[in-house]
């Protein structure tokens, strides 16, 4: 298949699984200021620190207020992380590979799009948001379903899924980072029970409390650290992102599972076997945010050699892949 065609699936699907993602950061922000104590003061500046948009926001907005981060996050078209940024070039990836889609996909990314932008101009928005993030959650889970049912699952629903995995897996090592980041301010509530609502919150906006729960009973933070990156069975685990994700990359090149003849192969396969062996007593003892961090590095690498792989435009004769807007 063409590289502009693949590599517009490829990001289609990152873009909208983004979407959800940042609604399910924001709504479980906005859940968990319910449950915290009186007096609990809100934090809203680790949403925008997980992504890096630090500097950004601060050239935008004077303070990280509730509803400053909020629209940041969500309407701000200037921000790549935003929830209308997302849904737009997810909408101009789709309109330009409308021929490679069904017309269901398209159809639902494009009405998505238009709830947004619909929803952004009530001035009652802000006074209870919960339900708009709600919204976007439930359209962007239609479209994969969409997707699923819709599309053959061919080398383009490869590149679709393991798109969407490799964004998934990147948005839940970020999701564990939140908490890290709203712990630094306060070490001593470790432990107590302002402690257990966050990690409850944690697990809420990966859809994963009934399932841990099942699992694993009670709350603690050990056992939620281990079941969101290491479970091979929920789908919102790290592992488990990878692992599928591996098996789509090696369904496109032909590879078998186990050997690599790229360099994407063998970045996953690298990261993806780190997983595989390590253990959460590792994880705990390298610390949380040095493991994630750590990750989501290794992970930009996967998604920069996806793209020298199988997207990138070289002149004949040349090595050096030349990137295209």
């Amino acid at each position: 298949m063409l590289s502009r065609v693949a590599n517009s699936i490829y990001w289609l699907s990152r873009y909208m699984e983004r979407a959800d993602n940042v609604a399910r950061f924001i709504d479980v922000n906005l859940q968990m200021m319910l449950d915290l104590p009186s007096g609990s003061n809100e934090q809203w500046q680790p949403l925008v620190s997980i992504s890096g948009d630090d500097a950004a926001f601060s050239e935008r907005y004077p303070a990280p207020t509730r509803d400053n981060v909020i629209k940041f996050l969500t309407f701000d078209a200037e921000n790549p992380n935003s929830i209308i940024f997302c849904l737009r070039s997810a909408r101009e990836n789709a309109r330009t590979i409308r021929e490679s889609i069904s017309p269901e996909m398209w159809e639902q990314v494009n009405s998505c799009y238009l709830m947004v932008n619909a929803i952004a101009a009530d001035p009652l928005l802000m006074v209870s948001p919960s339900g708009f993030f709600s919204e976007v959650k439930k359209a962007s889970q239609l479209f994969h379903g969409i997707t699923d049912a819709t599309m053959s699952h061919g080398e383009s629903w490869h590149f679709y899924r393991m798109g969407r995995l490799l964004e998934r897996a990147d948005k839940t090592s970020r999701l564990l980072d939140v908490k890290y980041y709203i712990l630094l301010p306060s070490l001593t509530a470790v432990g107590t029970p302002l402690d257990d609502i966050q990690w409850a919150a944690v697990l809420r906006s990966a859809s994963a409390l009934e399932m841990y729960r099942r699992r694993h009973g009670h709350i603690a933070p050990e056992p939620i650290i281990e079941f969101l990156v290491l479970d091979h069975e929920f789908p919102r685990s790290i592992h488990y992102c990878l692992t599928i994700a591996n098996e789509s990359l090696h369904a496109i090149s032909g590879t078998p599972i186990g050997l690599y003849r790229n360099s994407a192969e063998q970045r996953l396969g690298q990261l993806r076997a780190e997983l595989a062996y390590s253990d959460i007593e590792q994880i705990i003892a390298r610390g949380l945010h040095e493991f994630l961090d750590a990750f989501q590095t290794n992970l930009n690498l996967v998604d920069q050699c996806v793209f020298d792989t199988f997207f990138a435009l070289r002149p004949v004769g040349a090595g050096a892949p030349i990137r295209t807007g």
